[in-house]
């Protein structure tokens, strides 16, 4: 079975530049736990660049040994997720109708920034098809399994499922996804990472196949804070300046309006424990009402953004092709068949007048806390097993993601369990462009649990 890499992103990066490890015996470590046949390798990647991550790492190494390393992560296998363009290739979105389509004729820009700054490109990571689930199910490839209690087979959480597993089973230090309802920090909560997505605008979509314009981001999966914003550095081309934080000072908000709402008995105690912990620092932390909140069901009460932009997207390709889709997609993006440019009209309007709405309330804090999902991973079997099973736990895993996608923030998922227990995370949150303070405050928090023995 496949053994975790001893070092973070952010480790790694301290013991190449030391020259303590090289480029090599990171990318052969990756690849080796990718090919064995006991681990998830064969679901969690849809490609494997073997021999370009090979070469990738021995250009790196020359570059090290005549000290001219490109960025801080020169050297160290990434993981990219199957909806980002790579020349020559098609991009095939987790699902099989793409699988002819034309090759792309260049790299994503996120891709372009990836190899610019030394990173080994070790594969394309496996997805929801076209990324419209947060759970990460895949009947066209098949699911990787969460890495907590394995025997059972859990879902790893979607999107963005193949990336979250390819950093909590050691076959990549990092991996970029997308997200638009929660696709980096789904995963990243119940497989017990961390998982950044950062304010839309920051990083570009250039190359990337798009779920829905309006809400989607790039973001980052990783073992702990400091690794996230190492590889946010790079493929954003804006890295953040972090500034030292003290939770004394600190004054966070819980929305009190649905977030909260049915948790399970282990996600409840985890988040009670990390708020204890953080009212223990000296942190301030309010309840307050945020009814807004409960106003986005009625908005998207016919599918919102995601599905009017999907089916105009995916339109062509469903008159061809909608037996080659998982069902459970293509039905999902056909509620926007009846969408048009006047629906777009209002939900722009009602988006920008609940944004500013909520804006008003949360601007005096330094940051929104809540579970980033209200239960732990239910198994593979049961979801597969009963559709509407399926559309309940999928709504209920997105419900408060979401919420920050529709606000245009930034959010990162930290692990808050305790040691042993099922993966919990807990989701801080902060208004557009807010991403230095908000992963500022995330490193404080991360400590702080830390300390508290929450999350070892």
């Amino acid at each position: 079975m496949t053994s975790p890499f001893p070092l973070s992103l952010q480790q790694a990066i301290e013991q190449l530049a030391l020259g303590n490890l090289t480029s090599a015996q990171l990318t052969e470590t990756a690849l080796k736990n990718i090919r064995d046949t006991e681990g998830e390798g064969s679901l969690a990647f849809t490609q494997v660049y073997e021999q370009w991550a090979r070469e990738q790492a021995a250009a790196s190494s020359a570059r090290r040994a005549a000290n001219k390393a490109l960025s801080p992560i020169d050297g160290v296998p990434i993981s990219i997720k199957d909806l980002f363009d790579v020349q020559g290739e098609a991009t095939t979105g987790g699902s099989r109708v793409l699988a002819d389509s034309p090759a792309a004729a260049a790299h994503a820009e996120i891709v372009t920034h990836l190899l610019a700054a030394g990173a080994v490109i070790i594969g394309k990571t496996n997805m929801t098809e076209f990324a419209y689930s947060g759970l990460g199910i895949n009947p066209h490839y098949g699911t990787p399994a969460n890495p907590w209690d394995r025997e059972s087979r859990r879902i790893p959480g979607g999107s963005s499922s193949g990336a979250a597993v390819s950093v909590s089973d050691a076959m990549s230090f990092g991996a970029v996804g997308s997200d638009t309802g929660g696709s980096v920090r789904i995963p990243a909560a119940f497989c017990g990472l961390t998982g950044f997505k950062p304010t839309a605008r920051r990083i570009s979509m250039a190359g990337v196949l798009p779920l829905s314009a309006s809400l989607d981001s790039v973001g980052t999966i990783a073992h702990d804070v400091a690794s996230c914003v190492a590889l946010d550095a790079a493929i954003s081309g804006q890295p953040l300046s972090l500034t030292v934080k003290d939770l004394a000072a600190a004054h966070f908000a819980i929305p009190q309006t649905l977030v909260l709402d049915g948790l399970d008995e282990q996600v409840s105690s985890a988040f009670a424990a990390a708020i204890a912990a953080l009212k223990q620092a000296g942190a301030k932390i309010s309840e307050i009402p945020l009814g807004e909140i409960s106003e986005l069901a009625s908005i998207n009460a016919t599918g919102g953004f995601t599905a009017l932009e999907s089916w105009a997207w995916h339109k062509p390709l469903i008159a061809a092709r909608a037996d080659g889709y998982d069902p459970r997609v293509v039905s999902r993006i056909c509620r926007g068949e009846p969408l048009g440019e006047k629906d777009r009209v209002q939900l722009v309007q009602q988006r920008a007048d609940w944004q500013q709405r909520i804006s008003s309330k949360v601007q005096q804090y330094d940051a929104l806390l809540m579970p980033t999902v209200p239960f732990i991973a239910p198994t593979i079997a049961e979801l597969e097993a009963d559709e509407e099973t399926y559309f309940r736990v999928n709504g209920a895993a997105l419900r408060n993601p979401s919420v920050i996608n529709f606000l245009d923030g930034c959010a990162v998922s930290l692990p808050c369990q305790k040691s042993g227990a099922a993966p919990v995370g807990l989701m801080v949150a902060a208004l557009p462009m807010q991403d230095e303070a908000l992963m500022s405050w995330a490193l404080e928090i991360e400590r702080c649990l830390k300390s508290q023995d929450l999350n070892l």
